[in-house]
């Protein structure tokens, strides 16, 4: 019977080592270099935010290749795997995610590399192929799918019920967030679904009577009122 002191006797530790091949090393690297460009080239054409940041794309590359270097480190040797849960255990994260999607690509990086890193190279080709594809059909939806916020600042209710109107008849589907009245106008923050990409009807609502201004800005789903 194995006592817990026979665990870290030399010749039982090297009974748990496996070393990885020199071939299986080169394959699993060459294989998350190109899984890595994958993730990265689904990035660019699914980025959907304003600011488009190269260096969390190159990122994405870099994460898929670490997390293959480390789980191919750990699965040949116990001691090193032990060492490496102790040091990442102490490691923290403390950047910013601003986008839920970027972190999905984050965990997608890392998870294939952890795949490729277990010999399941199938796997990680088939799976990647499958999650950029759900990505790009769904995040780059039509533009008139995109909600947009429409402000409108109107003299007074009459107004406000004639712009009401007017837009009832122009988009999908509009739904009012917000309303601030003042002593001199009323502004409404509306929540619209275009129906084409035309977006001529802001230019109609504009030179409406009693409407000071209007303002179309896309709406990427958190509102703060």
């Amino acid at each position: 019977m194995t006592g817990f002191g026979d665990i870290f006797k030399s010749g039982f530790l090297e009974g748990l080592s496996s070393g990885v091949s020199a071939p299986t090393m080169v394959i699993a690297m060459i294989l998350a270099i190109a899984v890595g460009f994958f993730i990265f080239f689904i990035y660019r054409r699914s980025f959907q935010g304003v600011m488009y940041s190269s260096s969390f794309a190159i990122t994405l590359i870099a994460l898929t290749l670490i997390s293959t270097l480390i789980i191919l480190a750990v699965s040949s040797n116990v001691i090193l795997s032990l060492g490496m849960v102790g040091a990442l255990s102490i490691v923290r994260f403390r950047a910013a995610i601003k986008d839920p999607l970027d972190l999905a690509f984050l965990f997608w990086s890392i998870a294939a590399g952890i795949v490729i890193a277990a010999g399941m190279f199938l796997l990680a080709v088939i799976g990647s192929v499958i999650i950029g594809a759900v990505l790009l059909l769904t995040v780059n939806r039509k533009p008139h799918d995109t909600p947009y916020i429409l402000v409108v600042s109107c003299a007074d209710q009459a107004v406000e019920t004639a712009v009401a109107q007017a837009l009832s008849a122009k988009v999908r589907r509009s739904k009012i967030k917000s309303k601030t009245v003042t002593a001199e106008r009323i502004e409404l923050n509306y929540e619209i679904r275009l129906k084409s990409e035309d977006t001529s009807f802001v230019n109609e609502l504009s030179i409406m009577n009693g409407v000071k201004n209007t303002v179309l800005v896309s709406y990427d789903g958190d509102y703060m009122g």
